[in-house]
């Protein structure tokens, strides 16, 4: 069984086209070193997949939640798409351990950057919806993600900008400080990255389509650090 027939069997679904599978894991660094391929890599997919994941869990918040107003639906969807999100979801399925990288990325620790697995976990879900159809994407969902909104866990949306400003300044006055270090993408599919500086140290970084989404990644990344370290 070679990686692609592993990795149908662990998601659960048959491909048609193995080629767009495959693509949705193809990072454009692997593309820049195999030019002679003639490979695609999978910002389009991912870019697709973002649509298709907004769409279902919308359907389905709206389904369960018959009484729920728009505003807090709208938090839940956020909290459930965001970038932790996706990476844990990610690694559900060991996504990493499929990825197509360049040498560089590679060695650059990008199999374990959160945000190329948040990336490919939505080029997955736009491979899925082309290949198998929407029913499809809803199925594997309702085995990875729908479980999780069922707990209540995304009933309770976190500030984490206040949640870290209450951890680090509990015993000591401390400067917290949010940098944007740049933005990448077009304008229709912009991200920005993010970090939070605590007197002078780095403690997190994060990515997001907004800057607010940027800082707010980031500062959870930070309390799971100051936590690991408590």
């Amino acid at each position: 069984m070679n990686e692609w027939e592993e990795l149908q069997e662990s998601v659960g679904f048959d491909f048609k086209n193995i080629e767009l599978l495959q693509t949705a894991f193809t990072h454009s660094s692997y593309v820049n070193e195999h030019r002679h391929e003639n490979l695609k890599d999978n910002e389009r997919l991912e870019f697709l997949g973002d649509a298709v994941l907004e769409l279902t869990v919308s359907d389905y918040l709206f389904n369960k939640y018959p009484d729920m107003a728009e505003g807090q639906m709208t938090k839940m969807r956020a909290a459930i798409v965001c970038e932790p999100s996706l990476v844990e979801f990610a690694e559900m399925v060991h996504f990493s351990k499929y990825i197509r990288l360049g040498k560089g990325e590679e060695k650059a620790g990008g199999r374990t950057r959160p945000a190329l697995l948040a990336d490919v976990f939505e080029s997955f879900i736009g491979a899925l919806y082309l290949d198998n159809g929407i029913q499809a994407v809803i199925r594997f969902l309702e085995r990875l993600v729908f479980p999780k909104i069922d707990t209540g866990i995304y009933m309770q949306t976190v500030d984490f900008k206040t949640q870290l400003q209450e951890i680090v300044q509990r015993d000591r006055d401390v400067l917290i400080q949010y940098d944007i270090l740049g933005e990448t993408g077009p304008a229709h599919n912009k991200a920005f990255e993010a970090q939070v500086v605590v007197n002078g140290q780095v403690l997190g970084k994060g990515t997001g389509r907004t800057k607010k989404q940027a800082e707010q990644n980031a500062a959870e990344y930070a309390i799971r650090q100051v936590l690991r370290v408590d």
